[in-house]
């Protein structure tokens, strides 16, 4: 296999795997936050459970139509949209329901605590794959979606302490 078919292999990968589950992960894992941490704040562990369940299952479901009806690959070489609308759904779904998993905890504080550290890891993990596939530096990576999570989690405290 030559050098040009081995980048451009990578690149196709990079267009039809990468970038959807990445778009995925980040609108999951930030998007869901501000339901989740309102409804804990306002309510109790059990109703953030079932708000950030129900928010990763559908916006999973509208990330992955949105990938999927916004670009058929025809044109741009981005390969199947059904696959990656799928691959893009399922990471956005994956991206909101981890951090909603810890409010099984009872004790809604503990429970907050805990989602901030598994939020924590999923920011993390998001600046790991930018730079390992977009080159981005990890330290502005790890600063622009810790901004991005910062501003919406500050926003589901404002919205759940009215």
């Amino acid at each position: 296999m030559s050098a040009t078919t081995f980048r451009h292999d990578d690149r196709t990968f990079l267009l039809r795997v990468i970038q959807p589950a990445l778009v995925g992960m980040i609108d999951g894992t930030v998007s869901t936050l501000a339901p989740i941490f309102a409804a804990a704040i306002s309510s109790s562990s059990h109703t953030a459970l079932v708000v950030g369940i129900a928010t990763a299952l559908g916006a999973g479901v509208s990330m992955g139509l949105s990938e999927a009806l916004s670009d058929t690959g025809e044109e741009t070489g981005r390969g199947s949209a059904v696959v990656r609308g799928a691959i893009t759904g399922a990471a956005t779904t994956l991206g909101g329901v981890f951090h909603s998993l810890p409010f099984v905890i009872h004790d809604v504080h503990t429970a907050l605590v805990v989602a901030g550290i598994v939020v924590a890891i999923e920011l993390f993990a998001i600046a790991w794959v930018r730079y390992r596939f977009l080159k981005v530096s990890l330290r502005s990576s790890l600063g622009m979606v810790t901004f991005g999570g910062a501003i919406v989690v500050l926003i589901g405290v404002l919205v759940g302490s009215s």
